[in-house]
């Protein structure tokens, strides 16, 4: 399995994730249950191919993660829909999935084999994948930010609310079990859990601002709107964790969680 199949895995896989919106927004739960998992498959067909292909979980380049950002959006979206049935969660999954595999296409990487020694730790893949599921859960509560902020605006249910928390929830756990892996990892390769390199620095940020919108949720004269606002900050945030850390000119060179450029 080689990176260039990896157009037809994602053709695959959109089109499936389409028709599960589609079939979403016409009440046909079954065909957007099963078209949305099938796609699903397909497309971690592809990951658990080039996993075995690579000889490496593909995590060390910013376009390997991008692949299972990919991956968990629908996921995210499936679930979110089986428990609060809203139509359009599945049509902004496939559009933001749509995204990042489109950079993946347009930007292609080289992927080697070549994994160095700090990363054959066998935390390195849980405290990746941990953390990728758990920016796909957050990323998800930021679209129902946009929504009740720009569609519903004064018109915001409770339910719509306890919706946006309990992603909220779901993401803050994963992500604090991705930092105490990522802490396991530290120790095993660096001698140390926490060194506030840049990386780790934006990841207690990242981490706190979601902290402030679930406590700030919980003060009764709180404010919807100043809520949402607390919580599409985070979400910027967190991309700078994710890849804007990359640009930093503090990163370079310094920073052992830089992702790995092609060579």
């Amino acid at each position: 399995m080689t990176w260039e199949q990896f157009i037809y895995f994602a053709i695959a896989a959109v089109l499936l994730w389409a028709i599960g919106a589609w079939a979403a927004w016409r009440d046909r739960k079954t065909m957007a249950y099963a078209s949305t998992i099938i796609g699903l498959i397909v497309f971690f067909s592809f990951i658990l191919m080039i996993w075995i292909s690579l000889e490496r979980p593909p995590l060390r380049t910013m376009g390997e993660t991008r692949l299972w950002y990919s991956f968990f959006l629908p996921l995210a979206g499936i679930i979110v829909y089986f428990r609060w049935k809203y139509k359009w969660i599945l049509s902004f999954s496939t559009v933001l999935a749509l995204v990042f595999i489109c950079v993946n296409l347009f930007k292609p990487e080289i992927h080697s084999k070549t994994l160095m020694p700090a990363l054959q730790s066998p935390w390195f893949a849980p405290h990746v994948i941990v953390y990728m599921f758990a920016y796909a859960v957050l990323g998800a509560s930021a679209v129902m930010a946009l929504y009740l902020l720009f569609f519903r605006k004064d018109n915001i249910a409770d339910e719509e609310f306890d919706i946006t928390d309990n992603l909220v929830y779901v993401g803050l756990a994963f992500m604090t079990i991705g930092m105490l892996l990522g802490a396991l990892w530290a120790k095993e390769a660096w001698g140390h859990y926490w060194s506030w390199d840049p990386k780790e620095t934006w990841a207690a940020i990242t981490w706190f601002a979601y902290l402030v919108y679930v406590h700030y949720r919980q003060i009764p004269t709180h404010k919807p709107k100043f809520a949402l606002w607390v919580l599409l900050i985070s979400f910027v945030l967190l991309q700078m964790c994710w890849w804007g850390i990359n640009y930093l000119p503090s990163a370079q060179g310094s920073s052992v969680h830089v992702y790995s450029m092609p060579s």
